[in-house]
């Protein structure tokens, strides 16, 4: 069974200046569904790209958004910014109104937007409490029952007879968090309630959503931390300017974000001595290459670099960070280069049975002889280390970020 199902959705969006206009525009609307005609704004309506300058009035924030969600699912919902995400559930929490289209829900949802949603500032945290279970549809009974349990979760007990306005930032959004998920809603919306809060409460937050979802109720979450999408959704939504870009698996709908996210760069770049050789302060970079170009996990890898002067400079040093897809430093390392007719050259060799499969990214550092910054240029490079077919043992994807090939005694 459905717990959301979404079908045609557009949102329009008006540029400029607030209420310019509006109200004019609102009657002609009027007037041609009244004649049964379109609606004449529609029609020039652009979609929502927001890296080009527009000349027209209106956008689309969503357009043609089609997307069901069963029952229980934990539905991951990610995008650029500006790409729809907060625009989407918005209107399934219902601060404001689709332009058209149609939306099922079957079930009581409670929402997360962001800090300070739902919450009276006036108001103690306690009394808080009662009017969010109150707005669900609660009675005084069911939240009595859980009032202990959200205060001991959201560990601002000190401070819940204290009007929310005097609440941290931190504060707030953990008794809003503790609020939204103990009372019991069908549907759970989160908007990056882990971009607020220390380590120990997004562990918490991570944990007590997984509970959630045990417990048969469905979670519609967005968020930029990749990891914690992957390990919390079981589902996958990726937006683009408005639309749906990919709906797959969470792993599979992070993958495309990556892809369609990341400037596609070869493993092989040769610049010579052009003007497009990126670089600076008369030291540019010729060539960057790693071999093999398709590598796997247990071939012997090589990262060789190139590049001229236009100084005389007698030695540079380099620098790499090595990156994987969560943009988490692997490790990174290092070279003082010396120079031969003002052309530096080096090769970095990377043992094989080092890096699991998956997406890596070098971020170059070049800088003078006494360490002194003249450029850095990040992804430089990017590419994949594949697994080979195994045909025995586990035959997942083994953990880690790296896999070195250990030795072992058993007798």
């Amino acid at each position: 069974m459905d717990a959301l199902k979404i079908e045609g959705l557009y949102k329009e969006y008006r540029l400029g200046e607030l209420s310019t206009g509006t109200f004019a525009h609102d009657l002609n609307r009027l007037w041609y569904r009244l004649r049964g005609k379109e609606n004449p704004y529609e029609k020039i309506t652009e979609t929502n790209d927001r890296t080009k300058r527009t000349e027209g009035q209106y956008v689309w924030a969503l357009e043609d958004i089609n997307f069901s969600v069963a029952q229980g699912e934990v539905l991951g919902i990610i995008g650029r910014n500006g790409a729809g995400k907060s625009t989407l559930l918005k209107i399934l929490s219902k601060v404001t109104s689709p332009t058209r289209g149609s939306i099922a829900i079957h079930g009581r949802i409670a929402s997360l937007l962001e800090v300070g949603t739902g919450f009276h500032p006036e108001l103690t945290g306690r009394e808080n409490i009662f009017l969010n279970g109150a707005i669900l549809g609660m009675t005084k009974k069911e939240i009595r029952s859980k009032f202990d349990e959200i205060v001991a979760f959201s560990g601002v007990e000190k401070y819940i007879d204290t009007p929310v306005k005097r609440y941290s930032s931190g504060m707030y959004v953990r008794l809003a968090f503790a609020v939204a998920a103990h009372l019991e809603p069908e549907i759970l919306i989160i908007d990056e309630v882990l971009a607020v809060g220390d380590a120990e409460f997004q562990r918490k937050c991570l944990g007590k959503m997984k509970e959630v979802a045990g417990e048969g109720r469905t979670v519609l979450f967005v968020s930029h931390n990749m990891t914690a999408v992957k390990k919390l959704c079981n589902k996958g939504l990726l937006l683009e300017q408005g639309k749906v870009a990919f709906m797959g698996s969470a792993e599979e709908t992070v993958q495309a974000y990556y892809a369609q996210n990341t400037e596609v760069i070869k493993t092989f770049q040769i610049f010579e001595n052009s003007p497009s050789a990126p670089g600076a302060m008369g030291v540019y970079l010729k060539k960057i290459a790693l071999s093999p170009s398709d590598p796997f996990i247990d071939d012997h890898i090589t990262l060789d670099f190139e590049f001229f002067d236009t100084e005389n400079r007698q030695n540079i040093a380099i620098a790499f960070d090595l990156l994987n897809q969560d943009e988490m430093v692997v490790f990174g390392s290092g070279a003082t280069l010396k120079s031969n007719d003002s052309i530096f050259q080096a090769t970095c060799y990377f043992p094989k049975n080092l890096l699991n499969e998956g997406s890596y990214s070098i971020h170059l550092y070049v800088n003078t002889e006494g360490y002194q910054p003249l450029f850095s240029l990040p992804e430089v490079i990017r590419f994949e280390i594949k697994e080979r077919e195994r045909t025995h043992g586990f035959l997942g994807k083994i953990n880690g970020v790296v896999r070195p090939e250990l030795t072992w005694k058993t007798a």
